[in-house]
């Protein structure tokens, strides 16, 4: 059976970086990679990221997307693509054995912004607009050549 190769984002709550990215890495890469997403210290998605992600068509809840800790998946599944989302994961992120590519993807964190809630909302709204240039600009590059490998079960 040939599988996609998995691509994991990882921040440290998993609450919104890594769950824009793998929502957009959903949408717009499905048939090329399996999207995942964990956090070092999950807490809950944030209302805000659910917002903006709405505002661009993308219903996070409705696409079963949930918390998780990086436990889930670490020694337990292989991971083709590491891309941690924030300083923080990038700094503690342990060695994943087998990891094909590993990056350092570094977004700010919109829910450390303070200030109003339009201004918030201007803050996270920003983060994934860069969020969803950059998974675009990775799906292109990694199948633009051959560079994914499908991986063999």
């Amino acid at each position: 059976m040939v599988r996609r190769p998995r691509v994991l984002f990882l921040c440290t709550h998993n609450s919104a970086r890594s769950q824009m990215a793998e929502a957009f890495l959903r949408k717009y890469g499905e048939e090329f990679f399996e999207a995942l997403s964990a956090g070092l210290e999950p807490t809950e998605i944030n209302p805000l990221t659910l917002r903006v992600m709405e505002e661009v068509g993308v219903d996070l809840q409705a696409e079963g997307q949930r918390c998780k800790g990086l436990d889930e998946y670490f020694l337990k599944v292989h991971v083709g693509y590491l891309l941690t989302v924030c300083a923080n994961a990038e700094a503690k992120c342990p060695i994943f054995p087998g990891v094909g590519l590993r990056e350092y993807w570094g977004f700010s964190d919109p829910a450390a912004f303070e200030g109003t809630l339009e201004e918030r909302l201007a803050r996270f709204r920003k983060v994934r607009d860069q969020i969803e240039t950059r998974v675009r600009a990775f799906i292109e590059r990694e199948t633009r050549t051959d560079n994914v490998t499908l991986e063999r079960e």
